[in-house]
């Protein structure tokens, strides 16, 4: 990095003094945190009620498959439960190892144990082994030869083996919310042996927070390789927007999400798909993206639309809204991108109605200014014999004993008259709709 030499100067004069080896780690490496109190996120496994803390405190655990998306702990993860349970760590990473390391890998597993030291072998991306190959782990983890500990970015489900899978509890990583990156930046910055005693100011922290997309070691990649540009002997250590898109090779668009340009894209996002037009959606959808909008809060206001503007033309939609919807909350960004831009192709391509959102609002609105008119007996519920005697629910044809499941009678208060909220259109599946209440109720849908 520039200014090494005035780093080196600075800090020999500490107590800690950085070793040559610390010069040559990258700075996501030195900061590792060492135990689950040092883990920035991932709650619900290392909290005070998190499994990985329970099997810690009892002394030992099962193997285990951490799914998650990079830069979420998973090593990390593995190493502190090896270190704080004194096993032998074995790592591989199945990008670079085959049957034989594997095997290797084991062999060295057999040796500890007859020195009476527990094995755990991480393996990383375990997902790229081949069947073959995870199968040479089977007989390992049933005679209790080691705790495996595998590590992937992609479903288990579809790419290991279900008999690994099923000698493995699935845990899940989620991508690092905004305040957990910054809680892991403030900390490398307080307590790295080559940065702690440097004046570095963060100016914009915001834009750090969203380029690194939830990932930990990314965001400090990013702030070590702005450091690396500080011209030597500054004064003053500001990592600031410029100095961070110099640093990165990244300039991220003009998008306040707080401002009114924010408003503006969303609206015209919202727009596009009510237009039927996924090209320009997608357009707004990656104008929001680079801009560092919240993937989920682009997701909610998918949900909406597709009760709002699409509703019964396609009762699809709203199914496909919300998995959208888990799928980001679930996967994060830079790859949720992915299942935004389905959403937003579906969405927008779909028949649209805005029926039921009228209907509701037009309901409510003749609720407000209407006397509250009281339920008729025969709709009342009667769970008590005084209710009986009292004619809660007499008269009331259930409409299941009648020919296609239908009878006619009043649903509406005494006194009232029926009314059609409701009006279905044309497209989709509300066209069917709209022609079976035209036979139930003629008189208000003709």
């Amino acid at each position: 990095m520039a200014g090494t030499e005035h780093l080196q100067s600075d800090l020999f004069g500490f107590s800690s003094v950085p070793s040559a080896e610390d010069y040559f780690q990258p700075l996501a490496e030195r900061v590792r945190p060492r135990t689950l109190d040092d883990v920035a996120g991932q709650e619900h496994l290392v909290g005070p009620e998190g499994p990985l803390r329970k099997f810690l405190a009892g002394g030992q655990m099962p193997s285990m498959l951490f799914w998650g998306p990079p830069g979420s702990g998973k090593t990390t993860l593995a190493e502190i439960c090896a270190t704080s349970l004194a096993y032998s760590f074995e790592q591989l990473s199945a990008i670079d190892s085959g049957v034989k390391e594997v095997r290797k890998a084991l062999e060295q597993a057999e040796k500890s144990r007859r020195a009476g030291q527990r094995t755990m072998l991480f393996i990383d991306e375990i997902h790229r082994f081949n069947k073959a190959q995870q199968d040479t782990l089977l007989h390992a983890i049933e005679q209790g030869l080691i705790v495996l500990v595998g590590a992937t970015t992609e479903n288990p489900s579809f790419e290991v083996n279900g008999a690994l899978l099923s000698r493995m509890q699935v845990y899940i990583l989620k991508s690092l919310e905004p305040e957990a990156i910054a809680q892991v930046i403030r900390r490398a910055l307080k307590e790295d042996r080559l940065l702690k005693e440097l004046p570095i100011e963060i100016a914009d922290l915001d834009f750090l927070l969203q380029f690194s997309g939830g990932d930990a070691r990314k965001a400090l990649n990013a702030v070590e390789a702005a450091i690396s540009l500080l011209p030597d002997g500054a004064p003053a250590m500001v990592l600031n927007r410029e100095l961070l898109e110099r640093a990165l090779q990244y300039k991220a668009p003009n998008y306040d999400k707080g401002g009114e340009n924010h408003y503006d894209i969303i609206s015209a996002f919202i727009k596009s798909m009510r237009g039927s037009d996924p090209d320009a959606a997608l357009y707004w959808l990656a104008r929001m993206i680079e801009g560092g909008e919240d993937p989920k809060f682009i997701a909610r206001r998918m949900v909406i639309f597709a009760s709002e503007d699409i509703g019964n033309a396609d009762p699809y939609a709203i199914t496909l809204a919300i998995s959208v919807f888990q799928a980001v909350a679930l996967i994060g960004m830079p790859e949720a991108r992915i299942n935004l831009a389905q959403g937003v192709t579906y969405l927008a391509s779909a028949p649209k109605s805005n029926a039921s959102y009228q209907a509701v609002n037009e309901a409510m609105s003749f609720t407000k200014s209407s006397p509250e008119l009281p339920v008729p007996l025969h709709l009342r519920n009667a769970p008590t014999k005084l209710m009986k005697s009292e004619g809660y629910g007499a008269g009331y044809q259930y409409p299941h004993s009648y020919p296609a499941h239908f009878v006619r009678q009043n649903y509406f208060p005494e006194g009232m008259e029926p009314k059609a909220y409701y009006r279905p259109g044309d497209e989709g599946r509300e066209k069917y709709i709209r022609e079976r209440l035209g036979q139930l109720w003629s008189e208000r849908y003709t």
